[in-house]
This record gives structure tokens, sequence and C-alpha cells, in this order.
């Protein structure tokens, strides 16, 4: 065993489960890049600030959760802990909302960082999807965003999952509800460090999950109370738009989720089966976000799905994905001269894009066929000096185990023809 191990609340991704999270991250994007999402990457760390005044101080990712660190020049950096501000951050300093065709419609996919304490789904490295629409307020980009979860998901074969719907208003409303809700809070029986967060954010008091907390949140203010007319038009706009595509959706008026940004529409993907840590994804509308970080007034949505949460998921409920073969034809040579004529024809039938596999370090038949069966191949190619002398290869069916020589010339064409 090696003298290092994976850092606390950190995995490894290895062969077969990798292929795994590969296939998520493929199913959840598909329907981004069919929708219009072009692809963007940002750096592991940004700057701190960007997080502490796009995420809110008072959060707990901001407060417990980020990673940080000081470089030699003396700038406070962070492992991002989240992908939003990181991908306004970039859309902003590429001036992407000036090329005139809003919204500027991207999607991510990337690992993030939070020092929270291990246990089941959640990790100190996860790893997320996500998906943003800058620069426009459109009750019908909300629905889009959530459809395209749902699709996702279905696609994937997912069917115990919910979605959770709230809206949290806007600058006009929520204040009103802030102050009521402060009032309320300011009488309840709660620690210090929740005390400092009733004047801070007090909306993330409701998102504490501590059963004597929630137990005194019974008749809290209901922010639906507090909305105006228009967040009630709007909320009610993409609630009817989501029903009219067959998505179904929960109406949770406790739903804030975990950072300050949010205006009006925010939603969760929740699965029953994952015990505590029973959210796969969420997202919702952040309108004041890029003003939080120095830009012009750009009303935006978005949401993340969490893939290593997506994979639980599918565990729990038992579907296996159809993985394609990593490895469809197998060549086991027999002596140096079969080494190079059938690493020759392994070149080929790659460049013919067919996955293809061979027996490395000279290993004896036995040997290299217990190798070939591992590979989960369809087919081998097997060869030695008689094989070659007379110009054929022996092409061996490993499901049927029917063995047949082909003419070394066709060996190729006839592997393509019969994987389709």
């Amino acid at each position: 065993m090696s003298t290092f191990q994976a850092p606390k609340g950190t995995y490894d991704l290895t062969p077969p489960r990798s292929a795994t999270f590969l296939a998520v991250r493929e199913a959840i994007s598909a329907p981004l890049r069919d929708s219009g999402y072009g692809y963007i990457e940002t750096p592991g760390f940004e700057n701190v600030e960007l997080f502490a005044r796009g995420v809110g101080e008072s959060t707990d990712i901001v407060t417990k959760e980020m990673y940080t660190l000081t470089t030699k020049g003396g700038s406070q950096l962070a492992l991002r802990p989240e992908g939003t501000a990181s991908v306004l951050r970039a859309a902003l300093e590429a001036n992407l909302h000036k090329a005139g065709n809003l919204p500027v419609k991207l999607w991510y996919s990337g690992s993030y960082y939070r020092y929270e304490r291990p246990q089941a789904g959640r990790y100190r490295h996860f790893s997320q999807v996500g998906a943003e629409a800058i620069g426009t307020e459109d009750p019908a980009l909300d629905a889009e965003l959530i459809i395209l979860a749902d699709q996702a998901y279905r696609a994937l074969g997912l069917r115990q999952f919910r979605i959770l719907l709230n809206s949290l208003g806007d600058k006009e409303c929520r204040p009103v509800y802030r102050e009521a809700l402060q009032t309320f809070l300011r009488d309840l029986d709660l620690d210090e460090e929740t005390r400092r967060r009733i004047e801070i954010n007090p909306l993330r008091v409701l998102d504490d999950k501590r059963a004597d907390v929630q137990k005194q949140l019974t008749d809290a203010p209901k922010l639906r109370d507090y909305l105006c007319d228009a967040c009630k038009a709007y909320h009610e706009e993409v609630r009817a738009l989501i029903t009219a595509a067959g998505v179904v959706f929960e109406d949770d008026e406790k739903l804030v989720r975990g950072l300050d940004y949010y205006t009006r529409t925010t939603f969760e993907f929740v699965h029953d089966g994952l015990g505590s840590q029973s959210a796969v994804g969420g997202g919702g509308r952040y309108d004041g976000l890029s003003e939080m970080i120095g830009g012009p007034e750009l009303p935006s949505v978005g949401w993340a799905l969490g893939v290593d949460r997506t994979v639980l998921a599918l565990e729990a409920e038992g579907v296996e994905l159809d993985l394609p073969a990593t490895t469809s034809v197998y060549a086991v040579p027999l002596g140096e001269e079969a080494r190079r004529v059938l690493f020759g024809v392994v070149t080929e039938l790659r460049r013919a894009g067919i996955a293809a596999d061979f027996a490395f370090g000279g290993r004896g038949l036995k040997g290299a066929m217990k190798s070939a069966n591992r590979s989960g191949a369809r087919y081998t190619l097997v060869a030695g000096e008689r094989d070659l002398a007379e110009g054929v290869v022996q092409l061996k069916d490993m499901e049927s185990g029917e063995q047949t020589a082909v003419p070394l010339a066709e060996a190729a064409a006839e592997l393509a023809k019969r994987l389709g």
C-alpha cells in the first residue's frame, strides 16, 4: 500500500465506477448543449472577496466551509465552494454580456471544495454540473432550466426525486418581509450565532436543519404573504410553464437555500433515498449578484446538480446505466511477428473508431485470454506464426465462443461490420 491516502472527506474515482460518473455528467449536460448553452471553465480558486460578496458573509459556506490560502504575494484566495459566482465573474470579465445576444447561456462541470464534516453524500471535494442564463429577466428562463434538469434526471432513469419550488421576492418586497421575520425571530430561544444571523440574513434561519429551531419556526411569517404583485405574477408564470411541460413540483414556502444571492425563483431537487443529505441539486434566480461583485445590472438564473449525489440516487433506486463497453476488440499475439502485425491491426481499428486493446507484456495465451475476458471485449483477435503464414487471424466471439479464421487484410472490415 502507498504511504499516502486521499485526504479526509475526499475520494478517488477509479474504473469501473468512474464510468458511471462520466455518464452522469454527459446526461446532465446533454439537454443544456441542445438548448443553446455553451461550455465555460473557470479556475479552481478565486479571490476570497468574490465569494464573500456574492455567496454572502453570513453563510456557512463563507464563515465556516471555504478553503482559503495566502499567496506568496499576499493575495487572499479561496478554493471555489460553488460555481455561480465564478461563472458570472468570468462572463463579466470576458464581456460576454456585451455581445448583443442575451441571455448569455453557459454550462460548466468541475470540482468544488467545502470544509464540512464528512458523511455519506457530503464531501470536502465534490463534483457538479451547472448552468447559468445571464442577463435576462424572464419566467420562461427559470422554467426552462427546471425542465432541463428534470429531463436530464429522467433520461438517467431516476424517478424518485422531487422538485421543491418557492419565491423569495425581490428588492421591493423582501425588505418588508425581512423586518417582519426579524421581529418574530428575536423573541425565540436561539443561540448567539443564530441571533447574529437574524441581523445579517434572517432568511438563513429558516434554512436551519436543527429540530429544536424548526419547532420554533412553525408560526413564522410566510414570505408568500409579503410578495408584491409583480413577484406573485412572475412566480405564477413559472409555475404555469412548468406545469404545462408536465413537470411535477411541490410548493415549499420554507425553501430559501444556503446562498444570499437568490431572488424570486428558488428550487431544489431532493431524493428521499439519500438520508439526511437529500438535496441532489438546486438553484434559482439571482438578479442582484452581478451588481454585488461590481458588474452592471444583469438579472440571471441558474442551477447546479451534484454528480456525486446523483450517482448515489441512482444506486438508491437500483438504476444501472447502459454504459458502452470500454473495449470491443482485444488482440492476443503469439510471437514477435504476430505482435507487430496485430499491433498494426489494433491501430487501424482505433482509427476507425472501434475500441480496441492489446495484450501487452508478452504474456502467454492463457494469461492473455484471461485479460481479454476481464476487458469485456466482444471479440478477440488471436494470431500466431502459422496463422500469419496462412494470411489469417482467428476471430473469436467471446459471447458464443465461436471462432473463425478471417483473412488478415479483411480483419478490420469484418470487425467493423460485426460491431455495426
